[in-house]
């Protein structure tokens, strides 16, 4: 039975002017809530994990991390902290009933505000890009498309699996971009997307059980394409005229 009890904060007076910051400089308890707020909104915790599908997209195109790796690390969190808000935007009905608890439905955060902060991470996450060379803008844009439209659209369809594995894929590629080649990521890329696919696809069956089919099935795809790729990384020296090993 749902509760008719207000969810937090929803009675607090939006209007009512901030109480000043401590003699300490402590910030007001209300500046607080709301920072508290917006990291859960972004799952802060989980943008920690988001740099390396960057990283592994420098390193299959044989680059190295540097100082200028860090503007596809920049958007790749931008576009997925865009995703995240726009996550909860578009699910905020549904959260109303199921996750009250939430910030939008708990009314901490506006909706209004929350699908500008989408709008503003994606700009910047584009910009980020832009700065880091046209290759990789040319792969961040379908990659904002992407998270928009799964978002958006294709969350709860069929093609939601698809639609995550290939932003997956887009990401590592653009960490290739920006290194100079996202040719030569493509295969890395695509086992990604692969092993993304049948992740997702598994756990949208994790509460209903059924037959062990689908996880085998997965967990077989994915592992004859890493055979694949790393047997293509093995020859690719031989095949590019690369320095062989001294005869004996």
């Amino acid at each position: 039975m749902t509760s008719t009890a207000s969810p937090p904060l929803a009675s607090v007076d939006r209007d009512a002017t901030p109480a000043p910051p401590a003699a300490d400089g402590t910030p007001p308890p209300g500046t607080q809530d709301r920072a508290a707020a917006w990291a859960e909104l972004v799952r802060l915790p989980a943008l920690f994990t988001v740099p390396g599908d960057t990283l592994a997209g420098v390193a299959a195109a044989g680059g190295r991390a540097g100082a200028r790796t860090l503007l596809p690390i920049g958007s790749s969190l931008c576009l997925y902290a865009a995703g995240m808000v726009l996550n909860d935007w578009a699910d905020r009905a549904e959260d109303a009933e199921e996750r009250p608890h939430r910030p939008l439905p708990s009314g901490r955060i506006r909706p209004a505000a929350a699908l500008t902060a989408a709008c503003g991470l994606t700009g910047a996450g584009l910009l980020l890009a832009a700065r880091a060379g046209r290759p990789a803008l040319a792969v961040a844009a379908p990659l904002a498309a992407t998270v928009w439209a799964y978002d958006l659209a294709l969350k709860h369809t069929p093609a939601g699996p698809a639609a995550m594995a290939a932003a997956r894929g887009l990401d590592l590629l653009m960490g290739a971009a920006a290194a100079g080649s996202a040719k030569a990521a493509v295969p890395s890329a695509a086992l990604l997307g692969c092993h993304t696919l049948a992740v997702t696809t598994v756990s949208r069956r994790e509460t209903t059980g059924g037959s062990a089919a689908a996880p085998l099935a997965a967990l077989a795809a994915t592992g004859v394409l890493t055979r694949l790729v790393t047997h293509r990384r093995v020859r690719l020296p031989a095949g590019r005229g690369g320095a062989s090993a001294p005869r004996r």
